[in-house]
């Protein structure tokens, strides 16, 4: 009776993401659909902009720290200077993509240590010496840890993730959803202190202060809470990837790939694991070298502190001073660790003789992504003009001003808030941008309910990480559909209703479970950071 009801339940959830991937499938390719938005979003700035269309709100400036009020309009772009900005932004918009130089970058490095072969035998290592039961647990694991280094994960990861479930014969595209899960769904958890942290905690600081003079919020704030949630996401991933998302997917029928795993290590292989392992622990240790001493050369030197100071009215704490590696240094940073790997590797196994092979695997590379820049240049175009028309700003304080309006208090506000944020990222992706505009909404708000500003940006933050991997507008959505394109028998078939439908159990799940411990946490009193308390 039980396991009928089991399947029961299988079989209707099944149902229900079959019609979700068929109806998204229907849909145009990503490339036509993101033009289709374009299109679309640009008849409703005229139409929106005629009806007089506005919102006014309370923002922080990101020059003074102060809370300033503000009176958005929906921008009409069907006028000369809009008509005239969409052509002459249009090669800035693509260039200027957050995954493109990240994407390039990441993967000249990326594709020495495939194409020398080093990949390939660390693959083969892995599968020999990890257990088969636990490698949707790393690899979801490994996505929520590699937030630290921003956005490094998405591009290196996730089609890491497709390759390393190959080697263990499994499907591919499970090892995308598995890591995609971790980087994305789980963005603000870490076992670390990230650069979300202290980025986040500036901003409520400063819609604290509205009705908290001279109250901070720490990079710490949220730390135990973040800690614990590592694990929930890792356990619930791996779970959701081995019994929900994979059977789905059924026994894999794509492009043949070229994953060699079953047999044993050769001794050139071998020598060459060993010098490449050498060659990291070195640049490791040169890496530590520029970031931990005092005058260390990627922190900020004090010319940039005193701007820091002025900008931003504090002291800037660790992850800041350390701006110039974590920031603006990480993709580059990542790229040697495999490019130079890659290379040792190549040079003693005998993979590379010259240096027209090592060419010749970094063309291999990018022309690999070649349907990537092509949904990167649409997408980038759209995203461009929905953020000039103001019409994601306009839906976001609309549905803030409604939960402001409906009168709910306490934990219950919290929740509220964790689930509009939720709402809300599926229209305005980047984590800060939401926040300050949300922030002088709701910490003053919840102040006044006895919520502290940590408690807020909290459930803001678990809001705005689950709905991530359902969202199209999330600059490397689209991306991941051309990274799954690859394992398809036909690239053309795989749209954006497949990953929708692949990503939508992890979705929910982590909002619900992530709510639940939210709930618990707060029932049991327990701090969420390193004295930091709940309650006013």
């Amino acid at each position: 009776m039980e396991q009928n009801l089991k399947a029961k339940k299988t079989s209707r959830l099944d149902k229900f993401l079959n019609f979700v991937e068929v109806a998204g499938n229907k849909l145009p390719h990503p490339v036509a659909m993101f033009f289709g938005f374009f299109v679309i979003t640009i008849i409703f700035s005229f139409i929106l902009s005629k009806m007089g269309v506005s919102v006014t709100y309370s923002e922080i400036s990101k020059t003074t720290g102060e809370v300033v009020r503000k009176t958005t309009t929906v921008q009409n772009l069907l006028t000369s200077s809009g008509i005239r900005g969409i052509f002459t932004s249009a090669v800035k918009n693509f260039t200027g993509h957050a995954a493109l130089g990240s994407i390039v970058v990441a993967m000249l490095g990326v594709g020495l240590a495939d194409g020398t072969g080093l990949l390939s035998s660390l693959i083969k290592k892995l599968v020999l010496s990890t257990p088969k039961v636990l490698v949707s647990a790393i690899v979801v694991f490994a996505g929520v840890m590699s937030n630290i280094a921003s956005d490094a994960g998405y591009v290196v990861l996730i089609p890491l993730g497709a390759v390393i479930f190959a080697s263990f014969g499994r499907h591919p595209l499970a090892g995308i959803a598995a890591a995609f899960a971790g980087v994305s769904g789980g963005f603000s958890a870490n076992l670390l202190i990230g650069t979300t942290d202290p980025l986040l905690g500036g901003i409520s600081t400063s819609a604290a202060q509205i009705v908290l003079p001279g109250y901070s919020v720490d990079a710490t704030a949220n730390y135990f809470f973040m800690f614990a949630s590592t694990f929930l996401i890792t356990i619930i991933g791996a779970w959701l990837t081995d019994k929900v998302v994979e059977p789905r997917l059924g026994e894999y029928t794509g492009p043949k790939l070229e994953v060699d795993a079953n047999s044993e290590l050769t001794a050139q292989e071998r020598k060459g694991l060993r010098v490449s392992l050498l060659s990291i622990i070195i640049f490791v240790v040169v890496i530590l070298f520029m970031v931990l001493p005092e005058n260390a050369i990627f922190k900020l030197t004090e010319k940039e502190i005193v701007e820091f100071v002025k900008a931003n009215h504090r002291q800037p704490g660790t992850m800041e001073l350390l701006k110039p590696f974590f920031g603006q240094s990480i993709v580059f940073v990542l790229m040697l660790a495999f490019f130079i790997p890659g290379l040792c590797y190549g040079v003693t196994a005998g993979t590379v003789k010259s240096h027209k092979d090592v060419i010749k695997a970094l063309v291999k590379a990018m022309s690999s992504c070649g349907q990537v820049f092509v949904i990167i240049f649409i997408s980038a175009q759209f995203v461009y003009v929905f953020t000039k028309s103001n019409i994601g700003i306009v839906i976001a304080v609309n549905l803030a001003n409604i939960l402001k309006d409906m009168g709910v208090t306490g934990v219950a506000a919290a929740v509220g808030l964790i689930f509009l944020t939720a709402f809300v990222n599926l229209f305005i992706g980047g984590a800060s941008s939401k926040w300050l505009m949300l922030s002088p909404v709701f910490i003053p708000m919840f102040v006044e309910l006895g919520l502290t500003p940590e408690y807020t940006q909290l459930a803001y933050r678990i809001g705005d990480s689950t709905t991530n991997i359902i969202s199209p507008l999330m600059s490397y959505f689209p991306i991941i559909v051309g990274f799954a394109a690859k394992y398809s028998k036909n690239e053309e078939d795989m749209g954006m209703g497949t990953i929708i439908a692949m990503m939508l159990p992890y979705s929910m799940a982590f909002l619900f479970a992530w709510t639940g411990l939210f709930l618990i946490w707060t029932f049991l009193g327990i701090p969420i950071g390193p004295g930091v308390k709940m309650f006013m």
